[in-house]
This record gives structure tokens, C-alpha cells and sequence, in this order.
């Protein structure tokens, strides 16, 4: 089995509950949407990058690894996308895995959810993608989210916001993910400062107002894009 994959390399990870972790970072082409703060765009083409093999894959994955190796990162576009290709890969290679998914495909995360350890589900709002029914993304998003869940993945949702998002909003999302999932003991919400900070300059406190009707349903972190900080992938 082949898929178009656009770079694999390592790095730390810069977003997240695993922030700060090294990671090889495997970035799959080919996206279901079209987000407007985007920062892999090319990747939105099927096409873009290379064909490569799950032996090949592992090859560029082996030469890579170092002492501080923790986790690949499988990411994208929308690795999802790729799932009969990622759940070959893992059922071969025995490595601990995050799948960085944007949540509308739970049918494609239910065959691999047993192979993979961390989840990221970056819940979008309404302001981010206006090609799809939010309703609807939401819906799919809280489903992938309860499978994670059901088989005790370690996940974490993620929410993208900027300077013109709406407090409430991010409450509701907040409340429907307490409301509908099972057990949120251990199901943090990262709330993801659009880049660059720079659009935060005056807004600092609406950071603060978004986390904390947040946390009125979930346990909640704030955290940049810190790879950008550090001026790495």
C-alpha cells in the first residue's frame, strides 16, 4: 500500500498536551477542509509530496530516530484520510503513535483507534470553515472523540482561536464535549492562540475569558504554537 506523504522529519512537538516532545512527524497530503488560518496549505492536494511505500515510510522513519525519540506524529492534511495505510504501518511497526486529526472522520478513525496511544481532535469552529455544516463537523468531531475515548486513548481536543472568537461559542463546544462524552476526568481542551501572537496584542484578555468559561465544563490549557517560538517545523 502506497499514500502521498509530503515530508517526514523530526522535531518537537510544538502544540498540544505533548508539547515539548520529540517526535518524527509524518505529514500525509490530502485534506476533507479548508481551514482559513491554515499553515500546511499545500497539503490540501492529494497529490502534493511523494508516493511512498509502508516499508519506505518506516526506512525514513528508522534513519531519523534518536535517543529522545518518544512518538511518531501522524499528521497532515487530514491523516485520517490515509487510515487503511496508517494502520498497516503500526500492525507492522511497533511504534507508540499521536494521531493530529481534525475529527470528521470517525468511521476511518475506528480502524486504527486500537493501534494508535494520543489523539489530538482539533474541533473547528464555524469562523475557520464555512465549506462544510457546522453542525454537522461538530457532530462527527464529538463521535471521534467518544471512540477515543471508549478504547481509553489518551486525548486531547483542540480549539484554534482568534481575536474575533466568540466566548460563548467556545463555552458551548466545551459543554457539549462534557455533556456527551462519557468520562472527561482526563480530557483536556487546549485552547490554540491563532499565529502570529503579534494579532494578541491587544486581546490578551480575551485569552483569559475564553479559558475560563471553558473551564467551567472542562479541565483547560492555553498554549501557543511554541515550535514557531522556537522557530523550528
Amino acid at each position: 500500500m502506497k499514500a502521498h506523504i509530503s515530508e517526514v522529519f523530526s522535531s518537537i512537538q510544538g502544540e498540544g498536551t505533548l508539547i515539548g516532545r520529540r517526535q518524527i512527524f509524518v505529514r500525509f497530503s490530502g485534506c476533507n477542509l479548508k481551514c482559513n488560518y491554515c499553515d500546511t496549505s499545500k497539503n490540501q492536494d492529494p497529490l502534493y509530496g511523494e508516493e511512498i511505500s509502508v516499508d519506505e515510510l518506516f526506512e525514513r522513519v528508522n534513519e531519523i530516530i534518536t535517543p529522545d525519540f518518544h512518538s511518531i506524529s501522524f499528521t497532515g492534511g487530514e491523516p485520517l484520510l490515509h487510515a487503511d495505510f496508517i494502520r498497516e504501518f503500526l500492525e507492522k511497526h511497533n511504534f507508540k503513535a499521536l494521531i493530529e486529526t481534525n475529527g470528521s472522520l470517525p468511521k476511518e478513525l475506528a480502524k486504527i483507534v486500537d493501534l494508535i496511544d494520543y489523539a489530538s481532535v482539533d474541533i473547528k469552529l464555524p469562523e475557520h470553515e464555512a465549506s462544510s455544516n457546522w453542525d454537522d463537523l461538530f457532530g462527527c468531531e464529538l463521535e471521534s472523540i467518544k471512540i477515543l475515548r471508549d478504547e481509553g486513548i489518551n486525548t486531547y481536543s483542540k480549539v484554534v482561536v482568534m481575536p474575533s472568537t466568540k466566548v460563548d461559542l467556545v463555552g458551548y463546544i466545551a459543554s457539549r464535549i462534557a455533556r456527551e462524552v462519557p468520562d472527561t476526568s482526563n480530557l483536556s481542551m487546549v485552547i490554540q492562540p491563532v499565529s502570529p501572537l503579534g494579532l494578541w496584542a491587544d486581546e490578551e484578555r480575551k485569552l483569559f475569558r475564553i479559558s475560563e468559561k471553558a473551564g467551567e465544563y472542562l479541565d483547560v490549557l492555553v498554549i501557543p504554537q511554541v515550535h514557531k517560538l522556537l522557530k523550528v517545523r
